[in-house]
């Protein structure tokens, strides 16, 4: 009799660590993809500001117009793989593909404004002024958003990987996720604006 409920207490420990360990992974993955709807946001912010500046450019860049261009074709591509990461924040290969797009992204806009120095009534429109300076805020807060979402990616990616936790992780599906990571050293640099 002693020995059968040793047996059961032993079972039924067991049974509440791994539920235990379920509850902590399903923790995590909500944290980091409930990071990811912050950046998100701040991204779709981002999108929705580079067609007005690029319409509030065209009248002063009328001669470049292949910036203007890969600056909406690189803004199309980010927003593309900003819904398909989206839709699932766990798979690293979309969240990859973001951090891609978003790096061309970021390019095509620091080129633009390069060329924007050369144009000077460019420079001292208000409108553009104001949009450069959401535009460049904005980036701040993704930079932000992206740290926070790479900190709980990190612990939830450790927290899976530790044993005897994987052992529940790899029964229960939960896979691992890349955090969202830019690829080029000059892409890391937020965008200068200078007026």
């Amino acid at each position: 009799m002693e020995t059968t409920l040793i047996g059961l207490a032993v079972i039924g420990a067991a049974v509440i660590y791994l539920v235990y360990v379920y509850n902590r992974l399903v923790a995590l993955r909500n944290q980091f993809r409930n990071g990811f709807a912050q950046i998100d946001v701040q991204l779709q912010r981002r999108h929705d500001l580079i067609p007005n500046l690029v319409e509030s450019a065209k009248a002063y860049m009328e001669h470049e117009r292949t910036t203007l261009t890969q600056v909406m074709e690189a803004r199309n591509n980010a927003v593309s793989a900003q819904k398909d990461a989206a839709r699932d924040p766990a798979d690293g290969g979309r969240i990859q593909k973001l951090g891609s797009a978003e790096n061309l992204l970021t390019k095509a806009l620091a080129n633009f404004y390069a060329v924007s120095e050369n144009y000077p009534e460019l420079k001292a429109s208000e409108t553009v002024q104001q949009l450069m300076e959401e535009l460049s805020s904005t980036e701040n807060r993704v930079a932000f958003a992206r740290q926070s979402y790479n900190d709980t990616v990190m612990t939830y990616n450790t927290y899976r990987e530790q044993f005897p936790h994987n052992l529940v992780a790899g029964f229960t599906a939960f896979k691992p996720s890349s955090q969202l990571e830019l690829e080029s050293a000059e892409a890391r640099q937020a965008p200068k604006v200078a007026f």
